[in-house]
This record gives C-alpha cells, structure tokens and sequence, in this order.
C-alpha cells in the first residue's frame, strides 16, 4: 500500500521560513518524479515544484528563488525548504508521486501552511 505523508506545516509570519517534508512508503522512490502542490482556498491546485530522478528541477514562477526542492531516494524522503514566506503562500501543500514509466501517481493527504502579515 502506497502511503504518502506530508509534515511541517503550521503558522509562520511573512517572511520567515518552513520546511516540509514527505514521508514515502510501499513504493520505490527513485521510481518516481516527485512533485510538490498547492491549493488555496477557491483556488484550484497548482504545481509548486517538481525534481525528477536523479534531480533535475522546477519551480512555479511565484516560488523561484525561495523555495527548494530536493530528495533523498534512501530515506524515501521529498522536502521542500521554503524561505521568505507570503501571505500569498497560505495554502493546503501535498505531496505527489508520479511513476517514470506508466500511468501511476499517488497523492498525499496534505499540510496546512498559513503565513500571516
């Protein structure tokens, strides 16, 4: 069974730091490319940042420059560094996992991050 959990979320103020990570089990992770996502309220889900296996990356334009991606394939692990935080950042962020070959993907079930003003 394939299980994907998300943690570090919680309440920063604007311009301070999070750091989330992604715990994943039941699947190979160098099998897959790892993405990170978010959906704001009445807003629809959006790509934040993806790596690839080995390591390639992107990032959304609003997050260029503060947030990183990276993974570690032996502790089956994504983590995403989020640096000078927005309000605008406020959002639910999940954890996706999509196989290299064939058509699976696996979601997370989410963390809350909240950047005050």
């Amino acid at each position: 069974q394939v299980q994907l959990l998300e943690s570090g979320g919680g309440l920063v103020q604007a311009g301070g730091s999070l750091r989330l990570s992604c715990a994943a089990s039941g699947l190979r992770l160098s099998m897959y490319d790892m993405a990170w996502y978010r959906q704001a309220p009445g807003k629809e889900r959006e790509m934040v940042a993806r790596i690839s296996n080995p390591g390639a990356t992107n990032y959304a334009d609003a997050v260029k420059g503060r947030f990183t991606i990276s993974r570690d394939n032996a502790k089956a692990t994504v983590a995403l560094q989020m640096n000078n935080l927005r309000p605008d950042d406020t959002a639910v962020y999940y954890c996706k996992a999509t196989a290299r070959m064939g058509p699976r993907y696996y979601w997370g079930q989410g963390t809350q991050v909240t950047v005050s003003s």
